[in-house]
């Protein structure tokens, strides 16, 4: 879009616009076109919608999905009483027979350590356990597979970038008002192009406001459930909570695997030694 400066000079020029550049004609015939600062922004803003809706609907349904995944996991309430369990019976005595804790501290089971093996957690223990006596809540991973994309969400610079939609919106409508009280050009199909545009994307976005308030219902809902504050936590961090506790069982269930294999390979080395012992003294 040319600057006021830019088309002042063109203007000071017009009488010589059969000598001017194709680029400079251009923009001259361009700047005689009532409201063309605010015609192409509204074209521009047209022609970018679908791509910003497109990027902001898959961040809003990834708060909804996640706060629904953590409400209905049945998988994640028996590990977390299985959590609580460990908890009491480990500080027995002390501050056992809590009825909850945090979940910020659910990532601390990862970080303690065994008195008899630093290479083992608390972690590791409670794999053995529940893989042995709560087989079904191995599919944690499975109930909550939409937790990493929730984790990805910002809030504050979600509402910014549905806000900016609103405005922008808001700004096309002021300008296809004006544009209807204007005397049509022959050819002109700004008004016809630009209202059905408007048509369609109000109720896309209509759409998009409707998401975020139910995301932000269940979100609010699955906060409060954990016995956080809504005002003090985020989704990208509530979320990331249990992102983290995934992968840090994912890493102790591998682990896990890789101890029992070394375990069985050092038995069979230690059974094949003990025959090859026994032929020699034969």
């Amino acid at each position: 879009v040319p600057e006021k400066s830019d088309i002042d000079l063109l203007e000071e020029h017009k009488h010589e616009l059969d000598r001017m550049a194709r680029a400079d004609r251009f923009l001259f015939e361009m700047s005689r076109i009532n409201h063309y600062q605010q015609r192409l922004q509204s074209l521009y803003f047209k022609k970018k919608f679908a791509e910003r809706v497109a990027e902001v609907k898959p961040k809003v349904e990834a708060i909804r999905a996640g706060s629904k995944a953590v409400l209905q996991s049945s998988s994640l309430q028996q590990l977390l009483e299985v959590v609580l369990a460990f908890g009491n019976y480990m500080n027995k005595g002390q501050r056992g027979n809590a009825f909850g804790f945090k979940i910020s501290s659910l990532n601390k089971i990862a970080d303690t350590k065994s008195s008899i093996d630093k290479n083992i957690t608390l972690l590791h223990y409670l794999i053995t356990i529940v893989e042995k006596k709560y087989p079904k809540v191995l599919r944690l991973h499975e109930e909550l597979r939409d937790i990493p994309q929730a984790a990805k969400v910002n809030m504050i610079e979600l509402e910014k970038e549905i806000n900016t939609l609103r405005s922008g919106l808001k700004a096309v409508e002021t300008e296809l008002d004006f544009q209807k009280s204007q005397v049509q050009q022959t050819g002109d199909k700004f008004v016809s192009v630009v209202s059905q545009f408007i048509t369609l994307a109000s109720f896309s976005f209509s759409d998009i406001e409707d998401l975020l308030t139910e995301a932000k219902e269940l979100f609010s809902k699955a906060v409060k459930y954990f016995g956080e504050d809504t005002d003090k936590i985020q989704p990208d961090e509530f979320f990331g909570i249990f992102d983290q506790f995934l992968q840090a069982v994912t890493e102790a269930k591998q682990e896990n695997e890789n101890m029992r294999r070394r375990k069985e390979e050092e038995e069979r080395r230690a059974r094949m030694e003990a025959q090859l012992k026994e032929q020699r003294e034969r």
